[in-house]
């Protein structure tokens, strides 16, 4: 079963083409990896296939379902992890995630659940502006899982966390679809299955299946 199908998807900033056009298909349970240097569409795309941003062409489907048309009902099956971690300072971790609770529908007692699984439960009553870059990025990540999304969009996840933080995202991966963008070229080796290179951004091919090649005619 096709997970996102994405068809000429085109972003336009002003006369600028930012990307595309772009054909992406990733399967139920795939984990894609999207690589490219700063300004290759990274973002851009991540943005459109968490529906924050509407293509200004083409065609994007989330399991079958138009990204732009249905993305309130879309919204509840993703888990989106951005560049800016989005809290309310003077909240508490705990608090932070129990006002996202309310606003999925869920029972608070959630929050708590994936403060332990984020491994932030001895931090749950610190304010989020006294957490260190990496606690942030984990209470990110919590926040994004609140809904158990069947689709995890996450750019550059592993931005302040330690090694613990990133044993961690390899654990919250599992049994989920997954696309990442990353700067880190082992650990997105490591999480996923095939990656997309973006190069001004247009697809530059899957540089994981020429690791493979390479490695063969060696």
């Amino acid at each position: 079963m096709v997970a996102v199908r994405a068809v000429q998807l085109v972003q336009r900033f002003g006369a600028h083409v930012g990307l595309g056009p772009l054909d992406l298909e990733v399967r139920v349970g795939e984990h894609l990896a999207v690589l490219g240097d700063n300004g290759a569409g990274k973002t851009t795309l991540l943005r459109m296939l968490g529906t924050l941003a509407r293509p200004a062409m083409g065609k994007l489907e989330l399991w079958g379902l138009d990204a732009v048309r249905q993305r309130e009902r879309l919204r509840t099956r993703l888990g989106y992890v951005g560049h800016e971690p989005g809290h309310a300072p003077l909240l508490t971790a705990l608090e932070n995630l129990e006002f996202f609770c309310t606003l999925h529908g869920l029972e608070r007692e959630r929050a708590m659940e994936i403060l332990e699984l984020v491994g932030l439960e001895a931090a749950a009553r610190r304010r989020a502006a006294d957490l260190s870059r990496g606690m942030r990025q984990r209470l990110a990540l919590g926040r994004a899982l609140l809904p158990d999304p069947e689709l995890l969009v996450l750019d550059e996840p592993e931005a302040g966390l330690d090694a613990p933080g990133r044993a961690l995202i390899g654990r919250i991966l599992r049994g989920r679809t997954v696309i990442v963008a990353s700067h880190d070229w082992p650990l997105s080796r490591r999480l996923c299955d095939r990656a997309l290179l973006l190069r001004a951004g247009r697809d530059a091919g899957d540089p994981f299946g020429l690791e493979v090649m390479a490695g063969a005619q060696g």
